[in-house]
């Protein structure tokens, strides 16, 4: 599933090309998403110039001053900036046409969201209930801290609910806990605070260094401007069990827990260090 990164990736490599603009079109090939897409979403949004385009948590929100366009990518989607007139293929289910350019959502397995919110996007049931941005001035070490008090679930479990902090899925969670020096199951809780002050940088950087590389390449993932991320490359320990550390050399070991395969380095990452 396109994580933090890369509907980051999407979100910037899209905004120079329709902010800004008057929406002309909407075709909506095959509106049988994981919602419906809205009937009536062409009456609300042709003709009308769009404001801004930014992100919130794994969604992209489109403002045309009305109100919002809120898309999730799914599984497996994308959004790319194309040609209003290449022809589409079965997997792509809505343009959104700008003039002499469009915006073509493509989504394989149709796990994706075309949703509509009049007024302000934030009070969509989607992004009201969101936790604090990980790369905003809310997100710290005081607020892992904080929200993670009484807690008896693995870390990992805690950071990777939205509903705590926002963006950080299977693959950053991992990552970051390694940069951290923590293990995925330390029960959240017991860890102190500036343990979670080495968290929370380590997210920051690790989402960072992955906007950076363009994302990963999850699947058929590729940015706005049709081309893969790399950061995959750069990973320390996902999916590298039972190769070596980049750090110690120690074999790199994988766990399932929540049902979720998680990766760490028994050297670097003893519980309680």
């Amino acid at each position: 599933m396109p994580e933090l990164p890369e509907v980051e990736t999407t979100c910037r490599g899209v905004r120079p090309h329709v902010e800004g603009r008057v929406l002309t079109g909407l075709a909506v090939r095959n509106p049988r998403l994981r919602q419906p897409v809205p009937p009536a979403l062409a009456e609300e949004v042709c003709g009308r110039s769009l404001v801004r385009v930014w992100r919130r948590a794994k969604y992209l929100v489109f403002d045309f001053g009305n109100g919002s366009v809120i898309v999730h990518l799914g599984m497996s989607g994308s959004l790319r900036v194309i040609d209003p007139d290449e022809p589409a293929g079965v997997h792509d289910h809505v343009d959104f046409v700008f003039g002499d350019r469009a915006l073509r959502l493509r989504d394989p397995r149709r796990f994706g969201l075309v949703v509509w919110q009049q007024g302000a996007a934030e009070m969509h049931p989607l992004l009201a209930s969101l936790g604090p941005e990980p790369l905003g001035d809310a997100f710290d070490g005081e607020c892992l801290y904080r929200l993670s008090r009484g807690l008896r679930a693995p870390v990992k479990h805690v950071l990777m609910d939205s509903h705590r902090v926002v963006g950080v899925g299977n693959i950053y969670a991992s990552e970051s806990l390694f940069r951290a020096r923590i293990h995925p199951l330390e029960q959240a809780g017991r860890i102190g605070l500036a343990r979670y002050q080495r968290l929370a940088e380590a997210v920051r950087a690790t989402l960072s260094a992955a906007i950076e590389a363009g994302g990963s390449t999850l699947r058929d993932f590729v940015g706005g401007d049709g081309q893969p991320g790399y950061f995959q490359q750069q990973y320390f320990v996902y999916g590298r069990d039972g190769e070596a550390c980049r750090v110690c050399s120690t074999p790199v070991e994988r766990l399932v827990s929540g049902q979720r395969a998680s990766f760490f380095c028994p050297q670097c990452q003893r519980r309680g260090r």
